[in-house]
């Protein structure tokens, strides 16, 4: 028997046996051994082949020790070394194993020989791989007549593209191999991890196995998270091979952290003070220094993986100084940081020593402070000095170290380097007890970062969730939704608006991931609510489920909707989710059709999902009830694709109906999706109504000012006699033109396809934005000639001077505010209202359009109040000459018109954005807008007194001579042609 923990030799090998080998091999002495041959590994044809003989061997060794003259190289028995057949020419231990106190035996082989495929498959490897090889020691219950065999050459080799890849670029490491591989699988050991990660295809990995006897493994935009040893394991001739690879990646700016990267100092009071840089432990080496130096001396510091230069300067900078940290790394082009030294002097502005917080070291004026974050959080707090030198507020971005690192490892599963069914549910273990340590906002957008990068990775690879996993998951959530609102959600949704919509999502995509076997799950909790069912093949009523909420929501999926999915035999999960207190926290977005009222939302989203086989199932009919709530009514779901991926609720499919047996409202969805109502007072839905006035009126409006133009082509050198005619009249002839453009292009931008994606639609909106507002600037262009001749009676303008300012005015003011708003506003994706060609009111786009607008009525509302106040003044008959005076008569005329008209117009325009308004005013302001060009004509063209005489002149010497005249014309015609007589005459 063996003794436990005794050493064993299970088997010895000999090699190059010369000869015949017809003849048996001899036994071991009983003395040293009992056991029996093994099979022979080779034959050989012929007298001078060497072949390959196998002995197993079976050593006992009572006293538990392993006997110093037995060394693995044997020295082969005097007996054996010659025959007349064969010569014996080495003799080597192939196999050792050790008997374990419980009863199980661990079998190791020594350097060259590694257990084949069918012995590795069979049995346990030991817990700490043997030399980082699963095929090298195995787990036995018993011992076994088996031996680890000698290793054929490496059938393959490992290359690598480029000896030293350089942050961002591309890795690629291809394996070539000699004969066929099988169960090829890729690893990595990143650089201070004691485990390696499986690499499998993500977001950056990519594995291509299609050209016989090559793979490929392809890492894009590598850092130094992808630096480390890299493992190709494969099956080949009858063994498990491993090759590997050590990939260096170098250091980028980013990678060296610098504290601070900008200082003040007191050359009077603090004239000594610290900079360091520092950088992550890596597999390169790499030098660092200071410079400049004068005045300083740097030191090594090493940290918890991590190396720093602390330079300490014993002496204040005279002036500014940029210090910079040089790295280098042997063959590598350097890398450089610097550090700003403001040096603050005697009579400098600056902000005092504080210590709110964190202890504020003195700043100058207008320069930025910083401080390091507490313990256990990496980033940076920065506190800007104002000019006044008045501290301004604290910024942080400070995150929790724990909820960092659950962030990376996300991160990293997603790109590929990872197994998420393992790791996934590791990670929502986690879950619940980071919540507790989320204190700032920067650390819930790492937490709900961190869900979303879950939620990407399950939904990829098709994960399946046990109960436990998705348990974690809603007590997290659940806590999260409990966070403070104007400390935390407030400011994180300033930095990302799509947060919250991300994080429904996220968890709508987990929920309905449960494994089947673990249906029927419920879970309660003050924010979340979640129950799930499985349905049979008998399952043939309708599907009901309700929620314990203030009031009760009842849900109902009709059996026609479950038919088809029934009778295809496929296994179907019902997962129904509520969220309360996340709608309130979800992006005021409204679609098409939700735009013109103020809503109240119920508290709560519904969400909906029915999993067939694994797959999605999204169309189908569902009706809620969500209680007896005070208001209007709209049915909505929450559309991802809304607003450039924020996300915003929508209508589209649903609808409400009134239910007859309570007074309560049912919504009606024929689609599954997160589901919630809308409540408003006051709705202007979309109105046929309204949308017919608007074309009428912009039509009237394009034909009043081509009437306009017709006008001007007549009487154009007749009313532009003086100069304050002619700029009255300059200045609205562009204002009709840029009306007529103006209008013509919105009419026909609805008749394109809207949408920021469509460039026509984009144009179009630019367009229109631009030629609106030149309309109004070419008005205040009128109004300030009108205000110049009012308080410069006797100041003569000129036409060189004064029309290219008016040019300057009218165009170029208006081409800066549209192209202001396109840049700010598109690449928030805020610059057009969804479904229209036109500037977004939500984002505040069209402010920019209004608010000009605006102040332009009011400045012509004060030059037409300082007009007035002239005409009662009886010196102003003293002033310019009579023809003069009539064509400012004419201009404070046409503003006294049409200022009033423009500015209710807008007003009311105002109103209906901001203000919770019935109908009526919708209906005015679509009348006053779109009749615009008819105003301009009456007030503007028809009203003057010149264009009537000279249209007067034209029309009596155009008419027949039986044309009929009226007596009020007669006299004027009389007068005419009488002169023409007289002339004649002469």
């Amino acid at each position: 028997m063996v003794g436990l923990a005794a050493p064993l030799l299970l088997q010895a090998v000999t090699l190059l046996l010369l000869g015949s080998p017809t003849v048996p091999a001899s036994q071991p002495s009983q003395s040293q051994a009992a056991g029996e041959s093994e099979q022979q590994l080779g034959q050989a044809s012929g007298a001078s082949r060497s072949v390959l003989l196998s002995v197993y061997v079976h050593l006992d060794f009572s006293n538990k020790t392993w006997p110093p003259e037995l060394s693995r190289t044997l020295t082969l028995p005097s007996a054996l070394t010659s025959s007349s057949s064969r010569t014996l020419t080495g003799l080597s231990i192939t196999t050792e194993c050790n008997a374990n106190q419980d009863g199980h035996f661990y079998c190791g082989c020594l350097s060259g020989y590694q257990w084949n495929i069918s012995v590795c498959s069979r049995h346990p490897p030991c817990q700490t791989f043997h030399n980082h090889k699963p095929c090298n020691c195995l787990i036995f219950s018993h011992p076994e007549p088996t031996y680890c065999q000698l290793l054929p050459p490496v059938p393959g080799e490992l290359n690598q593209d480029s000896e030293q890849p350089m942050p961002g670029s591309t890795l690629r490491l291809t394996l070539l191999v000699h004969h066929a591989a099988m169960h090829l699988h890729w690893y990595l050991q990143p650089t201070g991890s004691p485990s390696p990660f499986l690499l499998q295809p993500g977001t950056q990995v990519s594995l291509d196995s299609s050209s016989q006897g090559q793979a490929i493994l392809s890492i894009i935009n590598i850092s130094q998270d992808w630096a480390g040893q890299y493992t190709c394991c494969f099956e080949a001739q009858g063994f498990r091979w491993m090759l590997h690879q050590e990939v260096r990646v170098s250091l980028q700016e980013t990678d060296v952290v610098r504290l601070p990267d900008q200082l003040s100092i007191a050359c009077a009071t603090t004239p000594v003070f610290h900079l360091s840089c520092c950088i992550p432990s890596t597999h390169l080496a790499y030098t660092a220094s200071w410079s400049p130096r004068e005045g300083g001396t740097a030191s090594l510091l090493n940290a918890s993986g991590s190396q720093c230069l602390v330079l300490a300067v014993q002496s204040c900078p005279a002036a500014d100084t940029t210090y910079t940290c040089e790295l280098q790394s042997l063959e590598l082009a350097p890398v450089r940081v610097s550090v700003s030294v403001t040096s603050i002097q005697d009579g400098d502005t600056i902000c005092p020593k504080d210590s709110l917080a964190v202890t504020w070291n003195v700043t100058k004026a207008g320069y930025v402070a910083q401080a390091p974050c507490p313990m256990d959080k990496i980033g940076m707090m920065t506190r800007s000095c104002g000019l006044d030198g008045v501290w301004g507020p604290i910024r942080s971005s400070c995150t929790d170290v724990r909820i960092l690192a659950l962030l990376h490892r996300a991160r990293l599963l997603q790109a590929g380097q990872g197994q998420p069914a393992t790791e996934v549910p590791q990670l929502l273990a986690q879950l619940p007890g980071q919540v507790a340590g989320v204190s700032s906002p920067s650390d819930l957008l790492a937490l709900l970062g961190t869900m979303t990068f879950l939620a990407e990775v399950v939904a990829e690879a098709r994960l399946q969730l046990h109960h436990s996993a998705l348990k974690d998951l809603l007590t997290g959530t659940d806590e999260i939704l409990d966070l403070d609102t104007s400390s935390l959600w407030t400011p994180a949704e300033a930095q990302k608006p799509s947060m919250s919509s991300a994080l429904l999502l996220a968890v709508e995509t987990l929920a309905h991931s449960l494994c089947p076997q673990d249906h029927p799950f419920s879970f309660i909790s003050s924010n979340v609510q979640l129950q799930t069912q499985l349905l049979g093949p008998a399952f043939t009523a309708d599907y009901r489920i309700s929620f314990s909420t203030q009031p009760p929501l009842q849900a109902e999926i009709p059996r026609h909707s479950l038919a088809p999915l029934v009778h295809s035999g496929a296994n179907i999960s019902i997962t129904s989710l509520v969220l309360q207190k996340l709608d309130h926290l979800l992006p005021s977005n409204y679609g098409q059709g939700l735009r013109n009222s103020i809503y109240a939302t119920p508290g709560l989203v519904l969400s909906i999902s029915i999993m067939a086989d694994g797959q999605a199932f999204n169309q189908g009919e569902v009706i809620m009830d969500f209680g007896d709530r005070n208001g209007t009514p709209h049915c909505v779901f929450w559309d991802h694709d809304l607003f450039q991926g924020e996300g915003g609720w929508s209508d589209e499919g649903c609808q409400a109906q009134a239910t007859r047996a309570n007074s309560t409202t049912q919504c009606v969805c024929q689609h599954l999706t997160a589901f919630s109502i809308l409540m408003s007072q006051h709705t202007v839905p979309d109105s046929p109504t309204l949308e017919l006035l608007n074309q009428l009126g912009l039509g009237a409006s394009i034909l009043a000012l081509l009437v306009c133009l017709g006008v001007y082509r007549l009487v154009w050198k007749v009313v532009v006699r003086n100069k304050v005619a002619y700029f009255r009249h300059v200045a609205l002839l562009n204002v009709v033109l840029c009306l007529l453009a103006a209008d013509t292009c919105f009419l026909g931008a609805s008749l394109l396809p809207p949408g920021p994606h469509s460039p026509l639609c984009l144009a179009a909106a630019f367009l229109c934005h631009f030629l609106y507002l030149a309309t109004f600037f070419w008005m205040l262009a009128q109004a300030l000639v009108l205000a110049h001749q009012l308080l410069f009676i006797f100041h003569q303008l000129s036409k060189h001077q004064v029309l290219p300012l008016m040019v300057v005015l009218g165009y170029l003011c208006p081409l800066g505010f549209a192209g202001g708003a396109l840049g700010l506003y598109l690449p928030r994706g805020q610059y057009l209202r969804e479904g229209a060609c036109w500037l977004d009111a939500k984002g505040g786009a069209l402010y920019t359009f209004v608010g000009p607008v605006l102040a332009i009525v009011g400045v012509n509302g004060l030059v037409l109040a300082m007009a007035v106040l002239k005409l009662l003044r009886p010196s102003l008959s003293e002033g310019p000459q009579v023809e003069k005076r009539q064509a400012l008569l004419g201009v404070i005329k046409a503003l006294l018109f049409l200022t009033p008209v423009f500015g209710l117009t807008w007003g009311l325009g105002l109103a209906t954005l901001v203000e919770e308004v019935s109908e009526v005013p919708h209906y005015i302001f679509t009348i006053l807008n779109t009749s615009q060009g008819v105003f301009i004509l009456l007030f503007g063209c028809l009203m003057d007194k010149k264009v009537q005489e000279a249209l007067l002149k034209r029309f009596c010497r155009t008419l027949p001579p039986s044309a009929t005249i009226s007596p009020a014309t007669n006299e004027s015609c009389f007068s005419e042609h009488s002169k023409g007589r007289s002339k004649n005459a002469r």
